[in-house]
């Protein structure tokens, strides 16, 4: 049967964040019913209520999911009834051409559906009014109750609590798996991350992980110093005219062996770019607005040998990766309490993201009691 639920509903690009009472539809084949626990406040959420993610409207948004699953559509069989489990936004088929190359980020099976708001039949399950309302990521994550495919769903150790496992599906496999996956950053070697908000932060900890024996972290608010320092990394730097020139002072003149951006602003990755060593790489995680542009000196970069390379989801298969991720934390190898800087109610969620943009904070949580 139909449920009411209370949901946090962007009803066009305008910045503002309304809780209304929607209705979500049952489960239909090949999904589950997720009671939601705790959604992490990330900026890809901010970008769909300031327009610089085009999505269909109204929408729920919230990517950063975990919670209980609590109901099960047919031919679901990897999953019971009161598994605890964290959301993932990029759901893959296990079959296409990138699946098959050990790229599941970007299985193209699901893009259409996921972009359009809709499930995979290409239909919602949320209404309002009788009128559809879409679904961000194929997830919604900022309500009560999401119906999302079982693709979607990683089984998570029950004591690791959801407000703690719900960043593993988006800042902690998008940052660490940046430096593992995309990057391969190697023991020995330095590192620079431009931006410490709450994929930053997770960049600094695999940096940590990898070896990587000189880990610079840069932020524009001095307030980040302590927390970029307990998760790895060995000098702070605020952000200045003079970070790139600071940078290549603290690597022998040289730069940095990789640097990574996690801001998405082009005027920062073009700053970063200048922080490479020659033969060294870029590594883009941070999503720049639609139809913006970065300009990189073309001769430089062959004269150079620099490589810039961009990491969606960090190049992490959700299946397998997630499951390690969730195991490194619940052992310790993994910090994420300390990044989690408030949780908030879902009635204050414009408060929350207001937070977020003030640029102070590491990762607010939106928990469900």
């Amino acid at each position: 049967m139909p449920r009411e639920i209370r949901a946090a509903v962007l009803v066009g690009p305008d910045r503002r964040f309304s809780v209304e009472r929607l209705t979500l539809a049952d489960p239909r084949r090949g999904e589950v019913l997720v009671k939601i626990a705790a959604c992490g406040v990330c900026h890809s959420d901010w970008h769909v209520a300031t327009g610089d993610t085009k999505h269909p409207m109204p929408c729920v948004v919230g990517h950063e999911g975990a919670g209980i699953v609590a109901q099960l559509g047919v031919g679901v069989t990897n999953l019971d009834v009161g598994d605890a489990v964290v959301l993932s936004w990029a759901p893959d088929c296990g079959k296409c051409f990138y699946c098959a190359r050990g790229k599941a980020n970007l299985c193209n099976e699901y893009v259409g559906p996921l972009w359009d708001g809709v499930m995979l039949d290409g239909e919602p399950r949320l209404s309002w009014n009788g009128k559809p309302v879409y679904h961000y990521c194929g997830l919604a994550a900022f309500a009560e109750y999401v119906v999302v495919p079982a693709v979607c769903c990683v089984k998570a150790p029950s004591e690791v609590k959801p407000e703690i496992a719900c960043l593993v599906g988006c800042a902690v496999a998008t940052g660490v798996g940046a430096v593992l996956y995309s990057a391969g950053v190697q023991e020995g070697e330095s590192v620079a991350v431009f931006g410490c908000g709450g994929v930053g932060l997770f960049i600094l900890q695999g940096a940590k992980l990898a070896g990587a024996i000189r880990i610079i972290a840069v932020d524009r608010s001095e307030s980040k110093r302590e927390l970029a320092m307990r998760m790895g990394a060995t000098e702070f730097i605020v952000a200045s005219d003079r970070t790139t020139n600071t940078i290549r002072e603290m690597t022998e003149s040289r730069g940095a062996d990789w640097v990574f951006e996690a801001i998405g602003v082009p005027s920062v990755q073009e700053a970063a770019l200048e922080a490479v060593r020659p033969g060294g790489g870029l590594v883009l995680v941070g999503l720049a607005p639609m139809g913006t542009a970065t300009n990189f000196p073309s001769a430089k970069l062959a004269r150079e040998e620099k490589r810039v390379i961009g990491s969606y989801y960090g190049g992490v298969q959700p299946k397998k990766d997630f499951p390690m991720l969730l195991d490194w934390v619940r052992s310790g190898r993994l910090e994420l309490e300390p990044v989690i800087s408030r949780m908030w109610e879902l009635e204050e969620i414009n408060e929350a993201f207001s937070e977020m943009l003030k640029g102070d904070v590491g990762r607010g949580v939106v928990a469900f009691r």
